[in-house]
């Protein structure tokens, strides 16, 4: 499984922070940190990523759409982390598995992989509809609790454990 993160819009350092240690521990391949979301050389990324923004790859791009075009053009799955009302609760997400590949697609005799980009947006705003409107679906973590949601890292932390396993 090849599993990316893109991060839209954060506001917090230490968040873009947790994203880089979050996103070494679970073999995420590549963060795109878009929009005014900060990105490293910040002490205050180090501070939390305690030296994974040094070897996890990444990117920083003002506009998430040509990004979000080109690997949906790819091959890509385009999974948002949002609440709306159309959202699927995370642990009701059907995990997609590798597929025959398309005839004529040479992939050794094996599947193909399955490629998952997870989409996190602003602490407070969150994903801005014309991000959304771009997503192959829409998850959400279901609340047992008074408060409505998680911070933005420790989400994002979530989800990305779930689509890995």
């Amino acid at each position: 499984m090849h599993l990316r993160l893109l991060a839209h819009n954060i506001r917090s350092l230490w968040n873009v922070g947790s994203f880089f240690r979050t996103c070494d521990a679970l073999n995420v391949e590549q963060i795109y940190l878009t929009g005014y979301t900060g990105h490293p050389p910040r002490k205050e990324i180090t501070k939390t990523a305690l030296g994974a923004e040094e070897f996890v790859l990444w990117e920083h791009h003002e506009d998430p759409v040509p990004i979000l075009k080109k690997l949906k053009q790819d091959g890509w799955q385009i999974v948002a982390l949002e609440q709306t009302t159309d959202a699927i609760p995370l642990n009701m997400f059907p995990l997609p598995r590798g597929v025959p590949p398309p005839e004529g697609e040479d992939t050794g005799g094996g599947v193909k992989s399955v490629k998952i980009l997870l989409l996190v947006g602003h602490e407070l705003q969150g994903v801005p509809g014309n991000i959304l409107s771009l997503c192959d679906a829409i998850v959400e973590i279901p609340m047992l609790g008074k408060k409505e949601s998680l911070n933005v890292a420790v989400a994002a932390g979530i989800a990305l454990w779930h689509l890995r396993k």
